[in-house]
């Protein structure tokens, strides 16, 4: 049977379950949080972002969260640098454009320091004479670092960034580092092929012979 689980990544943890880059100083991986043989993530969440991921042993049902053609949304609690004003929340909303193109319109607002929200380890370094706030952004895109990269382009750098949800699933009532099981959903695909035998063709009567036709007059 599928199986599919969320899991509340913390900071600085790598979204595989090896490490295969650094043997001499191993870094923190999924192998120390979930002890699910067969599954692997279905997308990526970068080692200095925090909150869901979705794992699954079904390639099928990995490719369908993945692909972007299914415009399955992601909202992220950001920390910035600063208080967004009009413009920069306007820029964020509309597109931005970053190196690789503008970005698709999303939607973002301001929000308060999202209820209950674990301590981060090691905690954010703010500097005293900056002001920081909180804005939730929903994407339909996943550009490399394109959080950050967009916040930075409207004037407020990321201090924290955690992913709240991915279409329809959420880190509601999921503590940081814990895991557990969802409902598989059905994934649409194409019909499967008919168990039937192929019918065989109807055996044709054979023509007499041209000398035993009758002659058209």
């Amino acid at each position: 049977m599928t199986r599919l689980i969320r899991f509340n990544k913390p900071y600085n943890v790598l979204p595989q379950f090896t490490d295969r880059s650094s043997q001499d100083s191993p870094r923190a991986t999924l192998s120390g949080y979930i002890d699910c043989p067969g599954v692997y993530a279905a997308g990526r969440l970068d080692r200095d972002s925090e909150g869901l991921m979705l794992l699954t042993d079904n390639g099928r049902l990995q490719s369908w969260i993945t692909d972007p053609k299914h415009k399955m949304d992601k909202t992220y609690w950001v920390q910035v640098e600063g208080i967004p004003d009009a413009q920069a929340l306007k820029w964020l909303a509309e597109g931005i454009d970053l190196k690789d193109g503008k970005t698709k319109p999303a939607k973002v607002r301001v929000i308060d320091e999202p209820p209950g929200l674990w301590l981060r380890t090691p905690p954010v370094r703010v500097r005293k004479t900056v002001p920081d706030s909180w804005i939730e952004l929903t994407l339909r895109e996943g550009r490399n670092r394109q959080v950050r990269r967009m916040t930075a382009a409207a004037g407020h750098p990321t201090l924290r960034l955690i992913r709240y949800s991915i279409g329809a699933w959420t880190l509601d009532g999921l503590a940081q580092g814990a895991w557990n099981d969802l409902e598989p959903p059905k994934v649409p695909g194409p019909p499967k092929p008919s168990r039937k035998p192929p019918r065989k063709p109807k055996a044709s009567a054979p023509r007499p012979p041209a000398s035993d036709r009758p002659r058209r007059r």
